[in-house]
């Protein structure tokens, strides 16, 4: 259950930074969608640290997926860029992430 907690806690995270590029293009609306979804994302991650999902673990998946996600997201809506400098980024932060949750593995 901690992993759908975590799934749903980087989702709405990703959402509510996308709402929230949207809401400063001047439609104010969006603000409601990025306080709903940093709520929802705290409130998420809040469960998934419950269910027993080690902090480091679980705030290093929500953060480096959130940053990949955005990234692409936002090449994708808004016509970002996302350069291959920028691709070795996010595999470098997924690599680091991969990392802590193997030590993490092994040490418990």
């Amino acid at each position: 259950m901690a992993w759908l907690f975590l799934a749903v806690a980087i989702g709405l995270e990703v959402a509510g930074t996308l709402a929230l590029r949207m809401a400063t293009t001047g439609r104010r609306a969006w603000y409601a969608v990025v306080a709903v979804g940093y709520l929802g994302a705290f409130a998420a991650l809040t469960a998934t640290l419950s269910e027993g999902l080690g902090l480091g673990v679980a705030y290093g998946i929500w953060a480096a997926a959130g940053v990949a996600l955005t990234a692409v997201a936002s090449r994708l809506l808004f016509d970002e860029p996302l350069t291959p400098l920028m691709g070795v980024g996010i595999g470098l932060i997924a690599g680091g992430v991969l990392l802590v949750e193997l030590g993490a593995a092994s040490a418990g």
